[in-house]
Formats: C-alpha cells, structure tokens, sequence
C-alpha cells in the first residue's frame, strides 16, 4: 500500500491518542479533521464546505450529544439537587403522582409536536431527583431495587407519552406514516381525520399509563413500609 494513503489515517490516531490522554474531545476531533484535510490535500474551501454539509446531515446527533453535554453540566451545578428540594416542600406529592404528571404534559406538548422531554435530557436530571425524593420524605434512604422500578415507570410513561401523543400533530412525521401505509393498502385518509381518531386512544392510553403506574408505586412505597416495619422490629 501506498505510503501516502497510510498517511491519510494520522487523524485516526490522533483521536486515539488525544482520548487514551484524556485531552479535551473537541480539541482532539478538531486538530484530527484539519490534519487530515491537509494531508489528503484538501483546500480551506472544500474543508470548511464538508464540514459544514458533515454537521448539517449529522445535526440530530450533534443535537442528542449537545443535551448530554448541557445535562452534565446542569446537573454539576445543582439540577438533581434542586428538583429534590423542591419535591421536599410539596408534602402530597408522590412517585407516582410525579410521573403521571410528566407524562400529561409530555403528551400535550407532542401534541404540538415540542419534543421537550426524554429519558437523557428530562428523566434522569429532573424527574428521578423528584421521584426519589417523594420516596425519601420519611427520611429513609432509598433502595436500589426502587429506584430501578421508578426509572422504569419515568422511561415507560414518557414512551407511551411521545408515542400516541406525536399523531396528533397533523404533519408530523407519526402521521404522514399511517397516511403513507393506509394509501398502500388503498385507504385514502386525511391528516385531520386521523388526528380526530387519535385523540380517544392518546386519552386513553394515557389513562391507563397513569393508573398503571401509581397501582406500581402504592405496592413500591407498602413493600418499603413492611421493610422499615421490619427492620426496626430486628
């Protein structure tokens, strides 16, 4: 093989290095992708043109990693905290009654098609902070078997939540499929109308999440009442 062409692949040993020393990941991705335009002979133009066109077909990862990112740093600066000592100050609220709570609004936003929510950029900094402290109020700590069934519930709901919620956007992309396979199938069938018919099984589903998993977190928070029952007994 081509000396040259091996030189081609100094970008990929950059990104190695540069992670396997810990050194800033931009710094290192942007210092691979100019070592490796020059060195494939790329000009200033034709670089900045396919980095350009590279972020703009890759813009839904970019976006996915960018929430990462900014929930990092929200929650090093206090998020979790601050949604539990929230919950701490509301005495009625529980689990279960949190969670239904977001799956409601999460359903009415995808309704206008506002994809706000979602397990990395909501659940995790936002809504298990606030589910665990409702738990926690008693002044026990939680345990892990608990939490893993609260990220369950928080995950499930948003599911059901975005999922018969994003139909009802006439145009959204929910639609335009059932649309596009109804016509297949030689059903002629308007946006509106499917929305019309959406709304019914959207409540519905909804209703049954919610009551589903406030069923789930009453027999969570008995299980925990017969442990500290317990355990103070021993």
């Amino acid at each position: 093989m081509d000396p040259m062409e091996l030189l081609k692949l100094l970008g990929i040993a950059i990104v190695i290095i540069g992670f396997a020393m810990k050194l800033d990941s931009i710094l290192i991705i942007m210092v691979a992708a100019v070592v490796t335009a020059v060195v494939g002979g790329m000009d200033v133009g034709s670089f900045l043109e396919t980095l350009g066109t590279s972020f703009v077909s890759n813009r839904s990862m970019c976006i996915f990693i960018m929430t990462f990112v900014i929930t990092g740093t929200l929650e090093r600066n206090g998020l979790r905290q601050a949604a539990a000592a929230l919950i701490g100050k509301l005495k009625n609220a529980t689990s279960g009654i949190i969670i239904s709570a977001y799956g409601v609004v999460r359903v009415i936003f995808a309704a206008f098609n506002v994809n706000f929510g979602g397990v990395a950029g909501f659940i995790r900094p936002v809504i298990m902070p606030m589910a665990q402290a409702a738990v926690e109020r008693d002044g026990n700590k939680i345990d892990e078997d608990h939490v893993e069934e609260l990220k369950g519930m928080s995950s499930g709901i948003d599911n059901v939540a975005w999922f018969f919620g994003q139909v009802l956007f006439v145009g959204g992309s929910g639609g335009l499929l059932v649309q596009g396979t109804l016509a297949g199938l030689g059903y002629d069938v308007s946006l509106v109308d499917l929305a019309a018919v959406q709304i019914p099984v959207a409540v519905l589903a909804m209703l049954i999440a919610v009551v589903y998993y406030n069923i789930i977190d009453r027999k969570l928070m008995a299980r925990r009442a017969r442990k500290a029952k317990g355990g103070k007994r021993a």
